[in-house]
C-alpha cells in the first residue's frame, strides 16, 4: 500500500532523508522509528502532500505522490502530531468541514459523521464546541476526522503525546480497532510500549535510511529475552541473555550491581544505532 524507492530530501545541506527505501503492505500497521533529526516527519510529510521529495520515488494504493498527488491523497488520512481542530467551531462542524474539502455530498457528510462519532464515542459531544474537549477526546475527534472520507491508509505522527496513560490506552484499543477494519496504519511515536503493543511490523530508521525491519518480537529475540542494566559512571551497560537464569548469575558476578529486566525495542534500536529513540 506504501512504497519508498531510493528517497532523498534535503533542506539546504541538511540531508533529512538519504536513500530510504521500505513498503508497508496493504492492512499492516507499520510503526516507523527513530531519534529526533532521523527522518520520521519528513517521511510522513512527503507521503501527505505536504513536502516534496528530491529523488526517488514514492507510491500510495500504486498511484506515485508527485504524478498523481490528488489520488494519493484521497486515499490517505492523517492526524498530526499537535491538535489542529478549529476550537471555536463545534465538535459536528470540524467532521463537517473535512468532509466537505473531500468533496462529500450533504447526504455523505451526515451518514458518515454519525457513523465515526460513534464509531470514537464522541456522538454525544457533536454540538459542544471543540475547546470544552479533554485532550483525549480531541484525539480520538481527530481520528474521527480522519476516517470520514474512508481513507485506506491512516497516518499517525505521535497520536497520543500529552496524554495520560488511561487515556492513552483507550486511544491504543481504538488505533487497533481501526486496523482491524483493513485500514493500514502508518505510526511514528516516542513511546517505545506503544509501537511494541500496537504494530504488526517496525522499522527503525537513523540519519535518513531504514537500518531494520521486522515483527517487534522478532527483533527483540535477536538480542535475548532478558538484559541486564549495569550503571558504569555516567554510562548504563547493557548485557542481553536468552534465559533470566542467566541474566541473574551474571549479575552476580558484578562489583557495581545492576538490574534485571525483559529486553524491549530500544534496546535493539541503540545496538543498531547506538543512539536512543526519542
Amino acid at each position: 500500500m506504501i512504497q519508498l524507492i531510493d528517497v532523498h530530501k534535503s533542506f539546504g545541506s541538511k540531508k533529512a532523508l538519504n536513500g530510504l527505501s521500505f513498503r508497508v503492505a496493504e492492512g499492516e500497521l507499520f510503526a516507523f522509528l527513530g531519534p529526533n533529526g532521523a527522518g520520521k516527519s519528513t517521511t510522513i510529510n512527503l507521503l501527505t502532500g505536504l513536502g516534496r521529495l528530491d529523488s526517488g520515488q514514492a507510491l500510495i494504493g500504486g498511484f506515485d505522490i508527485l504524478k498523481e498527488p490528488l489520488k494519493t491523497k484521497k486515499l490517505c488520512g492523517l492526524v498530526t502530531q499537535y491538535p489542529n481542530l478549529d476550537a471555536e467551531l463545534t465538535v459536528g462542524e470540524n467532521m463537517d468541514i473535512h468532509g466537505r474539502l473531500f468533496g462529500l455530498s450533504s447526504a455523505e457528510r451526515k451518514a458518515r459523521k454519525k457513523e465515526f462519532l460513534n464509531y470514537v464515542e464522541l456522538a454525544d459531544r457533536e454540538k459542544s464546541l471543540v475547546k470544552t474537549l479533554s485532550g483525549g477526546l480531541k484525539r480520538r475527534l481527530m481520528l474521527a476526522r480522519a476516517l470520514i472520507h474512508q481513507p485506506k491508509v491512516l497516518f499517525l505522527d505521535e497520536p497520543t503525546v500529552g496524554l495520560d496513560p488511561a487515556i492513552r490506552r483507550r486511544v491504543w484499543s481504538l488505533i487497533k480497532k481501526i486496523n482491524q477494519d483493513r485500514v493500514t496504519i502508518f505510526l511514528t511515536t516516542h513511546y517505545i510500549e506503544e509501537a511494541e503493543f500496537l504494530a504488526s511490523r517496525v522499522g527503525f530508521v537513523n540519519e535518513g535510511r531504514l537500518v531494520e525491519t521486522g515483527r517487534p518480537q522478532d527483533i527483540m529475540d535477536s538480542l535475548g529475552q532478558w538484559a541486564v542494566d549495569i550503571q558504569k559512571g555516567e554510562e548504563l551497560d547493557s548485557q542481553y541473555f536468552q534465559n533470566r537464569d542467566q541474566a541473574a548469575d551474571f549479575l552476580k558476578n558484578q562489583s557495581h550491581g545492576g538490574a534485571i529486566r525483559r529486553v524491549n525495542l530500544e534496546d535493539a534500536f541503540l545496538r543498531l544505532t547506538g543512539r536512543k529513540v526519542e
